[in-house]
């Protein structure tokens, strides 16, 4: 290679302000009149193109190859029937074809998946960026056509792009839509979830019309069942049954057909709908003033979410004395409205040393207890009166009481000790400072408590006095009951000898009560990490825990063994193979588990299509073609001419040759040397003077 460069002494302003003075120069010798114009010009421009420094270059030009980029899409959306077949038989063709074509380089790109979806326009985008523009000869993209990343597929390209898609034009499918879910909803309180039915490509004729038979389930229970149509829009009311996550999952079988749609991996979602309470009401009656009444106030009213109403029986009706009703400030107890028609209205209903003194009917305490067994709760925190015939427990609500009193009171200091039980039970496991077997450590002690028989079927989680129950907790039709058979628990908080976790304690009992799930002693929880893996976790009051069966998306089962972490705590890691609905069980306990979206994003849209790599292609002048129809044969075509076409044998795309050289070993050697320069300039201004001189001579 030879040519002409320059490398000037002066800026390039300077040398081009030079060049035009020489101009100018000339210009006014040729209006004047002056026989040496011409060589004056001439001068001037010789003494510009000298500082120009012209030179003269030779070098050595070396052809480059060119560039075709291959991009191997092996995203989620392309393992459905058929397409990585066409995939793979495309590759070894196009690869075939590209070697043969001289002084070609193939640059192979795969996408893989992408919690994202297909990221197409970015490998594309990321690949014309890694090589010279001015060698990319073409580039080929066998896939789907189903990018989830429209906004960064580029503009345009240095040479055609050409989509090559995969699949059947008899490919359709039928997927689930969730237009609109909650994240929130109150227990018990209905929220809608907005969805659809949507029918994708070509479908047949006999499944167009039929309708989806959706099967709606919450936390694995018994699915209800509806038909929907295609294409109509349903606003479905679902119900949280408690705090904490509810998995409603919702899903339908595959339609029945000659041609099978392309996966059923969409016809399912997991919504996961956080429980929250509107307000946790709850109804603390004192049966008389003592020290350890402002206990439970303080516990309740230093929770934002209870509202509490507190009742203490200041004047029992037995009380004698002369002050007339009208001249007391006192409150009458509504007992009419509180037990007979808002009992509905409380969470959980508190007796704090209560007696029976006449104040409530007996119809008052059939009502309650109706109210406990169809999911109602029962705190009862006895004192004395326990033991007496103001006892609850002579009340017709002593039926559903955990323990039958035997009329003996303790009065003497003993340690609160944990039962067997109790170490494994949610309500006591765990709590600060529990005494260890074989360690000196212990709680604060308690100076009274009565005698009880607790009932078979009740749990005892804490002793006191030569092991006698102290904490008993129990399940009465669909509610509960708990009590406490001493009125100390006051003493922890004074820190008496040490004291021990009363708010604890007493927060857990309550919240236990009232059904929170953190707190249910027989669970199977799963605590899902970033990397989907799970641990799973099963609390129970046996001695050991079954194995859990857990089934995947695709119906393929597995299971995991659990290993002991505590007491009543037994503990697995397991690591999902990917993202959708697993469901749980151990024989007693079944659990719904989404991992990620239960339909990934990849099967959204499933059909073929160009329309995201359409525009791109049609831009550079390539085609978008399906593998269907055959695998188009290669050709070259020279920049600027239409790249795709169809022939004979069918349908062609093309590459365009770039010619793209590298130039190495320059020499670079100045046209004339400084003098040679120096006596140009002189030689023509010299000549130009004499040239004028000459023409003075004559006139004169």
């Amino acid at each position: 290679m030879t040519g002409i460069g320059f490398d000037p002494l002066l800026p390039w302003p300077v040398v081009a302000a030079v060049a035009l003075l020489a101009a100018l120069v000339a210009a006014w010798s040729l209006w004047r009149g002056l026989r040496g114009w011409g060589l004056r010009g001439l001068a001037g421009l010789a003494a510009a193109a000298a500082l120009a420094g012209p030179a003269l270059e030779t070098g050595i030009r070396n052809k480059l190859s060119d560039i075709v980029l291959l991009l191997d899409d092996r995203s989620a959306s392309q393992s459905l029937p058929g397409r990585s077949a066409q995939t793979d038989a495309a590759l070894d063709d196009l690869n075939r074809q590209l070697t043969a074509l001289p002084d070609t380089e193939v640059r192979r790109i795969t996408v893989g998946d992408d919690p994202d979806g297909s990221r197409l326009g970015t490998a594309i985008g990321k690949a014309l960026a890694a090589e010279p523009a001015n060698r990319v000869a073409g580039v080929i993209a066998l896939t789907d056509g189903l990018a989830h990343d429209a906004p960064q597929v580029p503009k345009t390209a240095p040479a055609p792009v050409h989509v090559l898609l995969t699949g059947q034009d008899s490919d359709w499918d039928r997927r689930l839509v969730i237009e609109e879910a909650p994240a929130y909803g109150l227990i018990d309180k209905p929220v809608t979830i907005r969805l659809r039915i949507e029918d994708q490509g070509a479908v047949p004729a006999d499944v167009a019309q039929a309708p989806a038979r959706l099967q709606v389930s919450i936390d694995g229970e018994q699915a209800r069942v509806l038909d929907l149509p295609p294409g109509v829009t349903l606003d479905l009311p679902v119900v949280p049954k408690h705090a904490g996550q509810n998995v409603v999952s919702i899903g339908f079988d595959a339609p029945q057909s000659a041609v099978p749609e392309l996966t059923d991996r969409n016809n399912a979602a997991a919504i996961q709908i956080q429980g929250v309470r509107d307000r946790l009401r709850v109804l603390l009656v004192s049966g008389e003033p003592h020290a350890g009444e402002r206990t439970w106030r303080n516990l309740l009213k230093s929770d934002a979410n209870v509202d509490l109403i507190h009742f203490t029986i200041l004047r029992p009706p037995d009380k004698m004395d002369a002050v007339p009703v009208n001249e007391m400030s006192l409150i009458a107890f509504p007992t009419q409205e509180l037990f007979m028609e808002r009992i509905r209205d409380f969470d959980l209903i508190i007796f704090d040393r209560y007696k029976v003194r006449g104040i409530l009917m007996p119809q008052y305490y059939d009502n309650i207890r109706r109210y406990v067994e169809q999911g109602g709760a029962v705190l009862v925190s006895a004192g004395p009166e326990m033991s007496t015939v103001e006892s609850l427990n002579l009340s017709p609500l002593g039926t559903i009481m955990p323990a039958r009193p035997t009329g003996r009171i303790y009065n003497q200091p003993f340690l609160p000790e944990l039962t067997d039980e109790g170490r494994r039970h949610p309500v006591t496991a765990g709590l600060t400072g529990a005494p260890v077997e074989g360690s000196d450590d212990h709680w604060g002690r308690w100076l009274r408590m009565s005698q009880v028989l607790p009932s078979p079927r009740a749990q005892v989680v804490m002793t006191g006095v030569d092991d006698e129950p102290l904490l008993i907790l129990d399940r009465v039709g669909e509610g509960r009951v708990a009590m406490l058979t001493s009125d100390q628990v006051w003493l922890w908080g004074r820190g008496f000898e040490g004291g021990g976790p009363q708010l604890e304690l007493l927060r857990r009992i309550a919240h236990w009560s009232m059904k929170e799930p953190d707190l249910e002693e027989e669970a199977l929880t799963a605590d899902v990490s970033g990397d989907l893996t799970v641990t799973i976790t099963r609390r129970t009051m046996a001695e050991d825990a079954p194995p859990v069966r857990i089934t995947r998306p695709d119906g393929e089962t597995e299971t995991v063994d659990l290993t002991e972490a505590g007491p009543g705590r037994f503990t697995a890691r397991w690591t999902a193979p990917g993202a959708g609905l697993y469901r749980l069980s151990d024989g007693d306990i079944d659990r719904v588990l989404a991992l990620g979206p239960a339909a990934p994003r990849e099967f959204e849209q499933t059909v073929a299509s160009g329309d995201v790599l359409g525009p791109l292609a049609q831009a550079t002048q390539g085609a978008v073609l399906k593998l269907a129809d055959g695998i188009p044969s290669l050709r070259t075509v020279r920049e600027g001419r239409p790249a795709h076409g169809q022939g004979v044998g069918g349908d062609w795309i093309a590459i365009t040759p770039r010619d793209a050289a590298s130039t190495s070993g320059i020499t670079h050697r100045p046209l004339l040397p400084g003098w040679a320069w120096l006596l140009l300039v002189a030689g023509l201004a010299v000549a130009g003077w004499l040239a004028e001189g000459r023409g003075r001579f004559r006139r004169a």
